[in-house]
């Protein structure tokens, strides 16, 4: 039997400002990466995405990010691997103490952003945030990217580590996501968004903007939840795996 568990970025809203529908997409989703407070995110936006993830039964992750509220954590920064450490750390213990409070655990850590893919391709970078998941708590799962240093970071730490991929993105041949800033980086059309996941669990094979096929593990898929049609997207990708006879499962419950 096929199993992946869908993943979802969550808890991005701050002060006044609303971003995404995250308690109707985690009816959708079986795990919830929550904002940190670093890139997105803050304590009361913490609390009440903990609790509604707590409530519907979704794995907790926390999501931690470079310290860089104005650009959503996505451009990249000169930092240290004792720099990504410590702010990995610091937000591991924000969200675990919110998690702790109501009552829950939490089960995965994944970075944000450009601290995500700046890691994919970095080593030091990757065994550093490794490192701070491990020392945490060496039970929590590790996200990272398909086949990139972190997955091979946290495996080499003895971390639960999980291949992720990505349901509205585009890859380059190398393995590693099309950059945001190129005009085909995102996929739009939900159906091709959801043929090539399904391939990429079944198959493990993505075909890359240069034409030629990948080889791909998919454990967890990404789908965001700041897009107008997040909803409606998170709706079809669950159901459409399910009709393709994959199992839609939290991913503690089978790694």
């Amino acid at each position: 039997m096929v199993k992946v568990d869908i993943n979802c970025d969550m808890g991005e809203s701050f002060g006044t400002y609303t971003l995404g529908r995250d308690a109707e997409i985690l009816d959708y989703v079986t795990s919830a990466n929550i904002a940190c407070g670093f890139h997105a995110g803050d304590p009361a936006t913490m609390r009440k995405t903990v609790k509604l993830a707590l409530e519907k039964n979704v794995g907790i992750g926390a999501h931690p990010g470079l310290q860089d509220l104005v650009g959503f954590g996505r451009r990249e920064m000169q930092i240290s691997p004792q720099d990504a450490y410590d702010i990995v750390v610091y937000q591991i213990g924000a969200l675990s103490a919110f998690v702790k409070a109501e009552g829950g655990k939490v089960q995965h850590v994944k970075p944000h952003g450009a601290l995500f893919n700046m890691a994919a391709k970095s080593a030091p970078l990757a065994e550093s945030i490794a490192e701070a998941v491990y020392k945490v708590d060496p039970q929590l799962v590790f996200f990272g990217l398909s086949g990139s240093e972190l997955v091979k970071a946290g495996k080499k730490l003895g971390l639960r580590s999980v291949n992720e991929v990505f349901s509205d993105r585009t890859y380059q041949q190398d393995g590693s996501l099309t950059p945001r800033k190129h005009p085909d980086a995102l996929i739009k059309d939900h159906e091709v968004a959801v043929s090539q996941v399904i391939r990429m669990v079944k198959d493990g094979k993505v075909t890359s903007l240069q034409g030629e096929d990948v080889e791909i593990k998919a454990d967890t898929v990404c789908i965001h939840g700041d897009g107008e049609s997040a909803l409606d997207f998170a709706k079809y990708i669950n159901s459409a795996l399910k009709e393709s006879g994959i199992t839609v499962a939290k991913i503690s419950s089978f790694i």
